[in-house]
C-alpha cells in the first residue's frame, strides 16, 4: 500500500511539476518589468516635445480589402529570396511583406503567408521610417517619395529621397538579405539656411486584431531586449490600461517589436548606436499599437549631414537563423523571440538533435521515433534497476498479501513487517519513480518544441498525420471524418492518443498490482484519463510518447522474462493452475 501511494504522489508531482513549473517561475522569478517612472527617458535638449507621437495618419473608419489598398497607391517591388512584396511611396512605408516558404494553411494552395499589410487593411502591420523636428519641415505619413531604383532585391538596394520646401533633405535607403532582415540608413542633409533640430526613428504599427494570443507557455505580443534582458512583461492589455497609453525604456536597447507565435518584426539598432536611443510601447487605439526606436537628437547645423543605421528583422522565427544573426550581426538575444522558457539550456539541444535527425531521414515523425529511441537508449541502465525493482515488487506480492490478511487489524505492525520484508528481499519500492522524474524535462521539451518550433509546422509524418504540429485530426468520433462535423478538441480522441491510452494500460498492467482496491481503481482508469488530456496535444508529442510506451512495454517483458524471482513465480502460478486442473479432471 505504501509502494502504491508513492507512486500516486510521484505521478500527481510529475504533473505538478509539468504543468506548474513554468508558471512559478513567472510568479516567483518574473522577467526584467517595464517600469515608468524609473524608465522614462529624460527630456531631449533642443526638442519641446521628445515624447511626441510619430506620424503614421489617422486610422480609417472603412476597412478595405488588401489588394484593392495596394493597387491604389504608387510602389517599389520586393522580391528578395524568401519574401516578396512593395514599400509604399506615401508614407515610405513598409507594408506590404509576403513570406514566400510560408502558407497560412495547411493546403498546398493556400496563400502565403502576409506578414505585412497596409493601413486601413483588416490585418494592418506597417514598418516606417522617418523624423521628428523643430525648425524644419519633416516628411509625414502623406508625404510621396521619389525612389532611385525600380526594385528592391538582394543585389539592388533602393534609396527613396524626398526634399522640403526649404531645400533639405531627406533620404531612406533599404537593403535586404537573403531571409528576413533589411537594413535601413537614413540621412538628413541641411541644404537649409539654418540650423535643424531633428531626431530619427523606426516604428512598427500593428492591430491586435489579428495577433496570437499569449497563454502560459507561449508569450506573444510587445517584446524587446533592453540591458541584454529580454521583457516579456508587457502586454496589449497593459498598455490600454496605463494612464499614459505608453511604456518607455532608456539606456542600452538591443531590439523592440510584436511577436507572434512563428513570426516576428523587430526594430534593431546598429551596434554603434547603443545607448543612444529610447524605445517605446505605445497603444493608439482601436486595437492599434506601436514599437518605436528613436535616435538622439541632433541639431544639424547650414551644410552639414546626419546618418543612423537601424535593421529591421521581418519574418518567421527559425531557431538557427535567429542564432545566426546572433553571431554573424551581434543582436543580442534575438533567440529569445522564440519563448523557450527557464528550460531553454535542455530544450535547444533536443530541438537540435532532433532537427539533426530531420536532416538525415527527411521526416520529422520518422526523426520523433528515433530521438525517441536514443533518449530510451540513454534511460536503459536506469530503466533496467527501475524494472528491476518492479519485477521484485511482483515476486513478493503474494508475500505482501499474506502481511495484509495476517495484521489488517493493526496497521502499524503492518508497516513494521512491510519494511522488513522489503529489506529481506532487497527491494526499494522508490526505485521505480526515478526513471518517470527523468522523463519530465524530456517531455517538457519535446512539448515545447513541437509548440514553438516553426519548422515543426505543416511538417507531415506518414498516412492521416498531415501536420505534426497540430493534434491527430482522426477521431471515432465522427467515424473519421464519415460524419460531417467537427466534434469539439476535448472529446475529438485521435487515432494516436488511443494508441497511447492502450499502450500506457498495458504498461501499468505490467507493473506490480496495487493491494487498495481504490488505488486499483485509480490506476484503471489512468490511461484513459491521459487519453483524453492529451488529445487536443501535438501530434508529435503523441507519437513520441506512445513509442516510449511501447519501447518500455518491451523493455520490461524483456527483463522480466529474464528476472529469477518471477521465474520462480512463473512456475509456481503455473504449477498452481496445473494442479488445479487436475483436481477437477479428477472430480
Amino acid at each position: 500500500m505504501e509502494n502504491q501511494r508513492n507512486v500516486i504522489l510521484a505521478i500527481g508531482l510529475m504533473a505538478l511539476v509539468l504543468f506548474g513549473w513554468p508558471y512559478a517561475l513567472e510568479v516567483f522569478y518574473p522577467a526584467r518589468p517595464a517600469t515608468i517612472e524609473d524608465a522614462v527617458e529624460a527630456p531631449r535638449p533642443g526638442l519641446k516635445n521628445s515624447n511626441a507621437v510619430p506620424d503614421t495618419g489617422t486610422a480609417p473608419k472603412v476597412i478595405r480589402e488588401r489588394k484593392a489598398v495596394i493597387a491604389g497607391s504608387a510602389r517599389i517591388p520586393i522580391d528578395a529570396p524568401r519574401v516578396a512584396g512593395s514599400i509604399n511611396l506615401t508614407g515610405a512605408r513598409l507594408d506590404d511583406l509576403v513570406l514566400k516558404d510560408y502558407r497560412e494553411k495547411l493546403d498546398k494552395n493556400s496563400d502565403r503567408v502576409h506578414l505585412f499589410s497596409p493601413a486601413g487593411t483588416e490585418d494592418q502591420y506597417f514598418a516606417q521610417f522617418g523624423w521628428i523636428g523643430e525648425g524644419v519641415t519633416v516628411p509625414t505619413s502623406q508625404t510621396v517619395w521619389t525612389a532611385n531604383g525600380t526594385k528592391l532585391t538582394q543585389k539592388t538596394p533602393v534609396t527613396l529621397s524626398w526634399t522640403n520646401p526649404a531645400g533639405q533633405r531627406f533620404e531612406i535607403a533599404y537593403a535586404i538579405d537573403a531571409n528576413y532582415l533589411i537594413t535601413v540608413t537614413q540621412r538628413f542633409v541641411n541644404s537649409g539656411t539654418t540650423p535643424a533640430i531633428v531626431r530619427p526613428l523606426g516604428l512598427i504599427n500593428r492591430t491586435s486584431a489579428n495577433a496570437d494570443p499569449s497563454t502560459w507557455t507561449v508569450r506573444n505580443g510587445p517584446l524587446g531586449v533592453f540591458d541584454d534582458v529580454a521583457d516579456f512583461d508587457v502586454h496589449y492589455d497593459d498598455l490600454d490600461e496605463n494612464p499614459k497609453k505608453l511604456v518607455e525604456y532608456n539606456g542600452n536597447i538591443d531590439w523592440l517589436g510584436f511577436t507572434d507565435h512563428y513570426w516576428l518584426s523587430a526594430l534593431i539598432p546598429a551596434p554603434d548606436t547603443k545607448g543612444k536611443m529610447a524605445g517605446n510601447f505605445r497603444a493608439l487605439g482601436g486595437k492599434l499599437y506601436q514599437s518605436e526606436l528613436l535616435f538622439d537628437t541632433t541639431v544639424v547645423a547650414p551644410g552639414k549631414q546626419i546618418q543612423t543605421k537601424s535593421m529591421l528583422f521581418a519574418g518567421a522565427k527559425e531557431t538557427e537563423l535567429l542564432d545566426d544573426y546572433v553571431d554573424a550581426k551581434g543582436i543580442k538575444l534575438l533567440d529569445r523571440a522564440v519563448d523557450w522558457g527557464w528550460f531553454i539550456w535542455f530544450e535547444k539541444p533536443i530541438f537540435k538533435l532532433l532537427n539533426w535527425l530531420f536532416e538525415q531521414v527527411g521526416n520529422f515523425g520518422v526523426a520523433i521515433i528515433l530521438l525517441t529511441i536514443i533518449i530510451r537508449g540513454l534511460m536503459f541502465p536506469i530503466a533496467q534497476k527501475q524494472f528491476a525493482s518492479m519485477a521484485a515488487m511482483r515476486a513478493v506480492q503474494p508475500k505482501m498479501k499474506a502481511l495484509q490478511e495476517r495484521y489488517k487489524d493493526d496497521k502499524q505492525k503492518l508497516q513494521t513487517e512491510m519494511m522488513e520484508l522489503y529489506r529481506k528481499e532487497k527491494v526499494n519500492p522508490l526505485a521505480g519513480c526515478l526513471p518517470m522524474f527523468l522523463q519530465i524535462p524530456v517531455f517538457f521539451a519535446l512539448y515545447k518544441v513541437l509548440l514553438l518550433a516553426i519548422e515543426m509546422r505543416h511538417q507531415p509524418f506518414a498516412l492521416w498525420i498531415k501536420d505534426l504540429s497540430a493534434p491527430d485530426p482522426l477521431t471515432p468520433v465522427n467515424l473519421f471524418g464519415l460524419l460531417p462535423f467537427d466534434p469539439p478538441s476535448m472529446i475529438a480522441i485521435g487515432v494516436l492518443p488511443i494508441i497511447l491510452g492502450v499502450t500506457m494500460w498495458l504498461q501499468f498492467k505490467l507493473n506490480p498490482a496495487p493491494m487498495d482496491p481504490v488505488q486499483q481503481q485509480v490506476f484503471s482508469i489512468m490511461p484513459w484519463v491521459l487519453m483524453f488530456v492529451m488529445a487536443p496535444f501535438a501530434a508529435g508529442l503523441q507519437l513520441y510518447w506512445a513509442m516510449s510506451n511501447v519501447l518500455t512495454i518491451a523493455q520490461q517483458k524483456w527483463l522480466y522474462s529474464r528476472h529469477p524471482q518471477l521465474k520462480e513465480l512463473a512456475a509456481k502460478e503455473a504449477a498452481e493452475k496445473a494442479a488445479k486442473a487436475d483436481g477437477k479432471g479428477k472430480a
